[in-house]
């Protein structure tokens, strides 16, 4: 992967190649940011820039034997340790030198934009959560006290480090002390508070932001052939995830759907239209009960959304033009004397569908009860 295959985040980019060009790589780094934001591809782009022999000014060549190694996560100088678990494949002792073929599959069809959920699901793990054990620790020790096959440096990416077992951590702390020479850590997290502090203390830390709205609008554009409003509704309600951007594009049929009932149902407790709301509820029964359940919770990130609108924060708010400018108008019948009895009702509304209520007779009591909470001052 190369640099400009990451989407935005030229800051860190620029502090990344310099770091080369200066000779000032540190041999311990911690690449600390949200879900989404990158981690992965500025790790990769950073080490296919480290071990490139024709790198520019700006990033590595892209065509010489190395960049097409690491293109296929392949070169013999790049080690991976990631959390694994017990599949049909690996019955016992699972670790990540077992499992590089499906990483490498994964990571290069997802372009490098990963996270731990989808990675369990394609593994198969069913209900088991990833760790990385001792035995990655040990494996990565032998690789490591080798000298490098082609390139000047080692480098080893720990991905989402924070599932590093208490001995796995122990058992590298010395070899990130004294590692060997031309040899480069690239740990990857999210939590720093689940990372031991001895191996955080021995890290040069690289906090890397949520990815700006503009650069995921560009990337949806270019990457997923989204139109223009497409891409900007999406990039406002990501929260900078370019993972959420991309669930967006394929779920906004569902957002669309949820803004418009959601509009309609509130306009219809607002007139107190009784004998539509009826209607309205019966209809609602035809949907599964995570749809039911999802309208709901839609409606209670419109509570949320209100609160922030009253207190002159609606500049935090992410949403598409159409749905923040009813957020606007939705919000001053949302207050200090309703919100949480509002806020209340939805979710007890969740909690007896997820009881397998009646979702006529639960949509109808909400409405009824709305009617009377929206005039409330």
């Amino acid at each position: 992967m190369q640099f400009k295959d990451v989407i935005g985040q030229s800051a860190i980019k620029q502090r990344l190649i310099n770091s080369v060009r200066e000779n000032h790589v540190s041999h311990a780094q911690l690449f600390l940011g949200p879900t989404g934001s990158g981690k992965l591809p500025l790790a990769l782009a950073y080490a296919q820039y480290i071990l490139c022999p024709n790198r520019t000014e700006t990033d590595s060549c892209g065509i010489c034997p190395t960049c097409q190694k690491m293109q296929k996560l392949a070169h013999p100088d790049l080690h991976f340790v990631v959390p694994t678990a017990t599949t049909k494949k690996v019955k016992s002792n699972p670790e990540s030198d077992l499992f590089m073929e499906e990483w490498r599959e994964y990571v290069i069809q997802n372009q490098g934009y990963v996270d731990t959920s989808s990675w369990y699901t394609f593994l198969d793990v069913e209900n088991k959560q990833g760790y990385m054990s001792v035995r990655d620790a040990a494996s990565l020790l032998r690789k490591l006290s080798m000298k490098s096959y082609e390139g000047e440096y080692k480098i080893a990416i720990i991905w989402m480090a924070e599932k590093m077992r208490v001995d796995t951590a122990n058992k590298l702390l010395k070899l990130l002390e004294e590692p060997p020479e031309k040899t480069v850590f690239l740990l990857i997290a999210e939590d720093a508070e689940e990372l031991l502090a001895t191996i955080k203390s021995r890290t040069v830390l690289v906090k890397i932001p949520a990815i700006v709205p503009m650069a995921i609008e560009t990337a949806l554009q270019i990457r997923l052939g989204c139109t223009a409003q497409q891409a900007h509704n999406a990039a406002m309600i990501s929260e900078g995830n370019w993972l959420n951007a991309c669930h967006s594009v394929q779920e906004s049929e569902d957002r669309k759907y949820f803004f418009t009932t959601f509009q309609q149902w509130m306009r219809l407790c607002f007139r107190a239209a009784y004998s539509e709301i009826i209607d309205f509820s019966a209809n609602i029964k035809t949907l599964g009960r995570e749809k039911q359940k999802e309208l709901l919770d839609y409606g209670l990130r419109i509570i949320r959304n209100a609160l922030l609108f009253n207190n002159n924060l609606a500049e935090i708010v992410m949403l598409p033009d159409d749905e923040k400018k009813f957020n606007a108008n939705f919000a001053p019948f949302v207050n200090a004397a309703n919100l949480a009895q509002i806020a209340d009702l939805f979710e007890e509304a969740i909690r007896q569908i997820e009881r397998n209520g009646n979702a006529q007779i639960i949509f109808t009591d909400v409405s009824f009860k709305m009617v009377g909470l929206l005039k409330k001052k």
